[in-house]
């Protein structure tokens, strides 16, 4: 007989406010709007044969506490888009749709991801390769999967999911 345990994070705190656009097919972008966004994180695995735990909830929490901070009150802008050029122009930061500006935002209020667009997908992705990170750093071995949940508002939500080897 195999048992796994799976344990989930979602906690008030772990929200954050920001504005985005999307890039859509053919020649279309959307116009800047924000959202509260809200995280939340599950993980799955054995138990740990010492602690008897999957995880501890405190390094999910921090790691997660981090990143929305990070993200927090700032303009996400994708650096992978093909649609999208970013030039930063010292304290301000220019964004080109298809070759033609766009917005100039300060640069401080800016958080530039390696993704494609910033839907909620590629954010829950995001989200879930720096927790996968964190895990490993701090010697996770005994997990098998980790979701990522992105709500962009209230049901309305995007959840990535990845078997962990």
């Amino acid at each position: 007989m195999s048992a796994a345990y799976k344990v989930r994070v979602s906690k008030d705190y772990l929200t954050f406010a920001s504005a985005h656009f999307i890039t859509f097919e053919g020649h279309k972008c959307e116009a800047l709007h924000g959202h509260n966004y809200r995280v939340a994180a599950t993980v799955e695995g054995a138990l740990d044969p010492e602690c008897q735990f999957v995880v501890d909830f405190g390094v999910l929490k921090t790691a997660l506490r981090r990143l929305v901070a990070d993200l927090d009150h700032k303009v996400l802008l994708p650096t992978e888009n093909p649609k999208v050029d970013l030039r930063n122009e010292g304290d301000r930061m220019a964004v080109d749709y298809l070759g033609k500006f766009t917005y100039l935002f300060p640069t401080s209020d800016c958080a530039t991801l390696p993704i494609a667009n910033t839907t909620a997908e590629e954010l829950a992705a995001y989200f879930a390769g720096e927790i996968r990170q964190r895990l490993v750093e701090d010697g996770y071995t005994n997990l098998t999967v980790l979701e990522i949940e992105v709500e962009e508002s209230f049901g309305q939500s995007a959840t990535y999911r990845e078997t962990l080897a």
